[in-house]
């Protein structure tokens, strides 16, 4: 497969591997469709692969390595990856436990986060209903039967095919589906009453793909990456200056990875303070490290941490 041509000014980061026999080596990807393709698209990015066409080509190209990328539906790409016609691909859990699909989950990237819910008309009573059978809706047979069958209710589930908010009450008592705001749940005049699971994307593989050692060595580089651009995405790095009257304040105060650097200032003028902080610590220390001497402080994002 011929790479293509690069975008102008941009140099390309290689995950090739050349083989020469006759089985194609080529790694196989598969991005979903809609909302978590853009997710994907500035993760690749940030690693330094990217990809050329938009979520409405099926089959965009993946500049700066040899991996062939096709676009399905999220709903399809566990079972398409466990079946072997995808090496690699990125799906929520909730389809991934939907499907049985039997992959192996490589990483929790926390994309799209969501809770499958049950919901039942808001004036309602739950308590009082559940006492009886129950009609329910979802997209979700299998999640949703091992989460009735777990609170012990009476019901008949039927499958439904998307926005199951419109059922109740005429159509269906419960409906189970993901939400992650609960917005949709509440303009419906729905509430929910229980959760069946949380789910968020994960970076899966093919079992049998990962038992062959050229494509696992590129898969295994390739999730490197990815870990070093989710860890680098919660941190930042501060650096400071300090007299030598604070140093030892200011260091304790740092929760550096290992030890804050500290070194001395051209003609021993003071001291440069450098470490790396999880960003949502930055809100509470700033005004400490101030309090205590710090000056002339710099936050800079980090694009990576190995």
């Amino acid at each position: 497969m011929k790479n293509p041509v690069a975008p102008k000014g941009q140099r390309g980061f290689s995950l090739q591997i050349k083989h020469t026999g006759e089985k194609d080596m080529t790694l196989k990807m598969v991005i979903p469709k809609g909302k978590l393709y853009n997710k994907v698209e500035e993760l690749l990015s940030d690693i330094g692969l990217t990809l050329i066409g938009d979520s409405r080509n099926y089959r965009p190209s993946l500049y700066g390595c040899d991996i062939e990328v096709k676009l399905l539906k999220s709903q399809n790409i566990p079972e398409m990856v466990a079946l072997g016609q995808h090496d690699i691909g990125f799906a929520g859990m909730d389809w991934i436990i939907e499907q049985d699909a039997d992959v192996e989950v490589l990483e929790d990237l926390g994309f799209n986060p969501v809770k499958i819910v049950s919901c039942i008309p808001e004036d309602w009573d739950w308590q009082e209903i559940k006492q009886r059978e129950i009609i329910v809706a979802s997209e979700y047979k299998k999640i949703a039967a091992k989460y009735l069958d777990s609170i012990g209710a009476n019901y008949k589930l039927f499958r439904a095919y998307g926005a199951t908010e419109v059922f109740p009450p005429e159509d269906a008592d419960m409906v189970i589906d993901n939400t992650s705001t609960g917005s949709t749940i509440r303009a419906n005049r729905l509430k929910i009453v229980g959760t069946a699971m949380e789910s968020s994307t994960q970076f899966i593989a093919n079992k049998a793909v990962m038992n062959d050692p050229v494509k696992k060595k590129q898969i295994d580089d390739l999730l490197l990456l990815m870990r070093g651009v989710m860890n680098g995405r919660k941190r930042v790095l501060l650096e400071m200056n300090c007299t030598q009257d604070n140093v030892e304040a200011i260091v304790s105060l740092l929760p550096a990875m290992r030890s804050p650097t500290v070194s001395e200032l051209y003609k021993g003028d003071g001291f440069a303070i450098k470490a790396a902080i999880e960003r949502k610590a930055t809100k509470d220390l700033l005004p400490k490290l101030i309090s205590v001497g710090a000056t002339d402080i710099l936050e800079t994002p980090i694009r990576k941490v190995l």
